[in-house]
């Protein structure tokens, strides 16, 4: 069992950069491939970025965010991170970060084995 627990969310102004993280805990955090995923009021939950198990070689972003975003894993500190650069309002949402025991950040949230509670992060204009 898995738990995760992420931090870093905020309120920020348009342009800003946050910083989130994702502590794991209770298994063995390189084995999983970590997803970044973000849910806005009254939206399906949205795939945002993801990276491979391991060496974290492999990372995938959604299009609204490549560029703009980039995820990373410290597996020696157990934790995945997802640091925000150019933020814009319609990246105000709470972030989620999710283990997965394929190889790959895969963009389907139904596939993740583990959750996180989620981490504020509203971006005004």
């Amino acid at each position: 069992q898995v738990q995760l627990v992420e931090s870093g969310g905020g309120l920020v102004q348009a342009g800003d950069s946050l910083r989130l993280s994702c502590a794991a805990s209770g298994g063995a955090f390189s084995r999983y491939a970590m997803g970044w995923f973000r849910q806005a009021p009254g939206r399906e939950r949205e795939f945002v970025a993801g990276i491979s198990s391991w060496s974290g070689a492999s990372t995938d972003y959604a299009d609204s965010v490549k560029g703009r975003f980039t995820i990373s894993r410290d597996n020696a500190k157990n934790t995945a991170f997802l640091q925000m650069k150019s933020l814009k309002p319609e990246d105000t949402a709470v972030y989620l970060c999710a283990a997965d025991r394929y190889v790959y950040g895969r963009r389907d949230y139904s596939v993740y084995d583990y959750w996180g509670q989620g981490t504020q992060v509203t971006v005004s204009s």
